[in-house]
């Protein structure tokens, strides 16, 4: 009962309750065991090994086990015996010794018998969920802060951008067996099996020397037919979190059935490559063994590296499947009808394959096999800079809890993010799963495209806004990946400056392009697909004389590709490119169709227009040495697509 107790100075009664009617307590002794009441386990998340070591289901620590022979085994050096002792948890946590495994791997011959790190434990923070990894990036990365949305902000480090010219590719008999593209214009630069290896080894010791690492297993690709397992090995939350996103997310079942990846990263990007190493030319070095099965980051932080590494990998293994990898957007009608959207930055990809009329299967990585598409990634990698609600919805929406976002600036007590600032970089970006969009289509798989768009952002101006294609003139336009950029010039002239990338994406094919070109040809004829240009630049002349054509004309004429009325349009043939353009478009002013007619000039026009033919023919002679097709017809046709000088 409560009891009364007086002061005797004529101030109030205070109560004293009796502890034995006083709220229930909590069911601890102690407070570390309080805090072990605040989290409930978890269900079984880790991979079960390939096989069953019986008939019966095997336990929770026999998974835990094979789980960490498979990591020891991806963490093995090669110049010893054994991977490193690993061990589950966080090393800041309680160590369990129980959760120890140790595997012996027969390697080449020792050379270092002990060394520090065999004598560690390496903790592995497996699969770890989105708020574990807010934790560990907050507490132990600097740089790492939750903004206003939710978000995580992080930055890259030094390089706040890809790393094209210190990409390299083993060259091997395998690689030169399956034909990769090497020479002039490829991406892929070369380097040796002893090379890879060196950086191998140095990547594989950084990691093993850190007191944990960070583990993700997931799958790339949405058709469950096709899907790779994927293993990437990092130092840091924040990339874990990025792939977390960005690959697609397995399932507790799926994730203890994983077993051994198809594909390993070994991302050490906080230590740099050895520049006295044959073939560095710098400290940094992204390495891609397709023997191995493995790819090694050295000296860059930035997240992108990985993405756009796997993004390579599926360009070679896919096509080694009669599989066609695409880098484009993708969306579907609600009548099943699908479009793949390809172009570079600044020709509208994102803003036009987001329709909310339309289910959006992916915005950047696709796949076109017997079965239809399916989007690679599980997340979207959107450009942040001048980002608004206004412009971009649906990626602004989408930066909240779970997302990562990189080099943004933000204001320093209410952590607004000012998506105007530069001060690290322009190129800050946005990491999220791709269900974050409202519209998406889960799975992101979808049936044979319907229609092929190649988008150009032509600050020359002529082109028209949009012309119907052949199969050769697709594959024409899809080698040659063209738009235009504006460029400054010196007192205050500016003048458009033409870009070609070879299939929308030259940085990331390993291939060469005609193959990938013929195998988009062939799925169009085969499903009936047809290919489309459509110009979002300029218009009535070249930039500072014409004007941009406006959004909404071009999005009236995907409209009309969207629906089929604009197949069954009347059509006449432009000069020099011989495209064909319709004659009328509904809610499209008829005059801006046929790009002559909006030039007041038509001598400024003719002569821009053979500008640009010139150009396409330059860039185009990279590719002429590639015979494809019987007797090389294929590769005539191709030619013959591209401009015709004697319509001058």
């Amino acid at each position: 009962m409560p009891t009364s107790v007086g002061n005797g100075n004529g101030l109030a009664n205070i109560q004293v309750r009796d502890e034995g009617e006083s709220s229930p307590t909590v069911k601890a002794q102690t407070i570390d065991e309080l805090h072990s009441l605040q989290k409930k386990k978890s269900a079984p998340s880790t991979p079960k090994g390939s096989q069953p070591t019986s008939i019966f289901t095997i336990s929770e620590d026999e998974r835990n086990k094979q789980q960490l022979e498979s990591i020891s085994a991806s963490l093995a050096s090669l110049t010893r015996e054994s991977g490193p002792k690993v061990v589950k948890g966080d090393p800041a946590r309680r160590f369990e010794g129980s959760r120890v495994a140790h595997v012996s791997h027969h390697r080449v011959t020792p050379t270092i018998a002990v060394s520090d790190s065999a004598l560690k434990f390496t903790h592995v923070l497996y699969n770890l969920s989105p708020a574990e990894l807010y934790e560990q990036a907050i507490k132990y990365e600097k740089g790492s802060f939750i903004t206003a949305t939710g978000a995580l902000a992080t930055l890259s480090g030094a390089k706040t951008g890809r790393c094209p010219r210190d990409k390299r590719v083993v060259k091997d008999d395998v690689t030169e067996n399956d034909e990769l593209w090497w020479g002039k214009g490829s991406p892929n630069i070369e380097m040796d099996e002893h090379s890879f290896m060196v950086n191998r080894e140095r990547a594989v010791d950084y990691l093993n020397s850190l007191d944990k690492v960070f583990v993700n297993d997931q799958f790339l690709n949405w058709d469950p037919k096709n899907r790779i397992k994927v293993r990437i090995v990092s130092a840091r939350a924040y990339h874990s979190l990025f792939m977390h996103n960005m690959c697609i997310r397995p399932t507790p079942e799926e994730l203890e059935n994983f077993g051994t990846p198809d594909f390993t990263i070994y991302n050490a990007g906080q230590f740099p490559c050895n520049r006295y190493t044959h073939y560095m030319t710098s400290s940094t070095s992204i390495d891609l063994n397709l023997s191995r099965k493995e790819m090694v980051i050295l000296g860059t932080q930035y997240a992108g590296e990985m993405k756009k590494g796997l993004f390579s990998l599926m360009h070679y293994l896919m096509p080694k499947r009669q599989i066609l990898s695409l880098h484009s957007g993708c969306n579907m009608g609600k009548e099943g009808d699908v479009a793949l959207f390809f172009g570079l930055s600044g020709t509208g990809k994102t803003t036009l394959s987001t329709d909310h009329n339309r289910y959006l299967i992916g915005d950047d990585e696709h796949c076109w096999s017997e079965n239809g598409v399916s989007n690679i990634e599980g997340g979207c990698y959107a450009k942040c800079i001048d980002l608004s609600r206004e412009k971009e919805p649906d990626i602004w929406n989408a930066i909240k809890f779970g997302t990562v976002l990189e080099n943004v600036v933000f204001d320093e007590h209410d952590r607004d993010v000012d998506y105007t600032d530069k001060s690290v970089t322009e190129n800050t970006r946005a990491a999220y799963p791709i269900e974050y969009i409202p519209n998406v289509k889960l799975p992101c798989v979808g049936p044979h495209p319907k229609n092929v768009i190649l988008l150009a952002c032509d600050a020359f101006g002529v082109l028209p806004p949009v012309s119907k294609l052949s199969l050769s003139q697709t594959m024409y336009h899809f080698i040659s990946g063209y738009t235009a950029l504006v460029a400054g010039t010196e007192e205050g002239i500016k003048e458009p400056q033409a870009t070609f990338s070879a299939c929308f994406g030259a940085a990331f094919i390993m291939l060469h392009p005609t193959k990938y070109a013929a195998m988009l040809a062939e799925k169009m004829q085969k499903h009936g697909a047809t290919g489309w240009l459509v110009n979002t630049g300029w218009s009535g002349g070249s930039y500072g004389y014409g004007s941009r054509i406006k959004l909404s004309y071009t999005r009236k004429i995907i409209d009309a590709i969207h629906s089929g009325s604009l197949l069954n349009a009347e059509y006449k043939k432009t000069e020099i490119f011989g495209l064909e353009i319709p004659t009328e478009v509904e809610g499209v002013p008829s005059e801006i169709l046929d790009s002559g007619n909006t030039w007041s000039d038509k001598q400024a026009y003719k002569e821009t227009l053979l500008k640009l033919a010139g150009l396409f023919k330059n860039n185009f002679e990279t590719f002429t040495n590639y015979k494809i097709g019987e007797d090389n017809k294929l590769t005539e046709e191709i030619l013959a697509a591209g401009p015709n000088f004697d319509d001058a």
